[in-house]
């Protein structure tokens, strides 16, 4: 059952000793949103341990208290009272940290994801927020956390990376209303857009020249998509990281109204992502393969034969487009 984001806060006022994490493969949104929070109820006085199931991207190792992350099993060896899911819709995102949720412990889940969300104590789903950093944001109101410039801009990151630097359509006034309270409180905007859009590795290039070999389309010209093989990620040298932004190129062709990636994180099992550009509500199609999302943007983790994968996704964007 849904509960309110000041049932969380009286919570987590309660709270000692506190553990947040996001999920595996985090993002600007994820990371930006654990590390404001966090940054946040240590200033209350609050015991906290910032972790992830995975290591931080290079990208976001900018960020306010990255260096206070203990990553996987780093973050089992404590003991806590509280535990906060931030950016995460079912529980085997969480990765290893998933065994935090078989402890005697409060769990708190705060989500602007629409999946299911029910292995937790309280939680807060607002699918209307463009990022999970939005729904942070009210929350260290309702803590009466004093502003800071460092909080301020780990919450930047959280809702510029989720919402294309303003561009995809989950932008509202309201968040530029909440951004300019946060360039008020001193967030430097052009330096973090500088670090995170403008500075891509020789890595990342490389494999966005790989990707763009398999660059496709269907016959109508409505859905593209790329792929990646771990083949091609070891044979370079680089990580899920380097992969960051790829489906951009493919949602930017024009015409296409679909764009999906592939990208395979283990032999035999691949991360699917999907964005729309107009009316297709893509998570319908990601929910068929068990994952969520948003109407412009959602994601899967698919297992068998990259070909067969592309086959099955595809013909179920077709599906959907042609039902709406």
């Amino acid at each position: 059952m849904m509960t309110s984001l000041g049932t969380i806060a009286e919570c987590l006022k309660k709270s000692r000793r506190v553990v947040l994490s996001g999920h595996v493969m985090p993002d600007g949104d994820c990371l930006g949103s654990v590390a404001a929070l966090g940054l946040g109820l240590l200033k209350l006085g609050k015991e906290v341990t910032l972790a992830s199931p995975d290591p931080l991207p290079e990208l976001y190792r900018f960020l306010p208290g990255a260096d206070r992350f203990l990553i996987g099993e780093q973050a089992l060896k404590r003991d806590y009272d509280t535990f906060v899911v931030l950016d995460s819709s079912v529980p085997d995102r969480l990765g290893m940290l998933k065994e935090l949720l078989f402890r005697d412990l409060v769990v708190c889940i705060i989500d602007h994801h629409v999946g299911k969300h029910d292995f937790g104590h309280h939680v807060y789903v607002d699918p209307e927020a463009a990022a999970t950093g939005e729904i942070i944001q009210d929350l260290l109101d309702l803590l009466q956390v004093p502003p800071q410039v460092e909080i301020a801009s780990c919450l930047y990151t959280a809702i510029v990376t989720d919402t294309g630097s303003f561009r995809y359509q989950n932008t509202t006034p309201l968040t530029h209303r909440r951004v300019a309270r946060l360039m008020d409180e001193g967030v430097d905007a052009a330096r973090l857009n500088v670090l995170l859009f403008e500075q891509k590795s020789l890595l990342h290039l490389r494999v966005l020249q790989a990707a763009l070999q398999t660059l496709d389309l269907t016959p109508c010209g409505r859905v593209a998509w790329m792929s990646v093989t771990r083949e091609t990620l070891d044979s370079l040298g680089a990580q899920e990281e380097h992969t960051d932004g790829l489906i951009d190129y493919v949602r930017s062709l024009r015409g296409v109204e679909v764009a999906l990636l592939f990208r395979e994180i283990v032999p035999g099992r691949w991360k699917v992502g999907l964005r729309s550009r107009g009316q297709v509500d893509v998570q319908r199609v990601a929910s068929q393969f068990n994952g969520g999302g948003h109407l412009r943007a959602a994601g899967a983790v698919v297992e068998g034969e990259g070909g067969v994968i592309t086959k099955r996704v595809v013909e179920a964007v077709l599906k959907v487009m042609q039902e709406e």
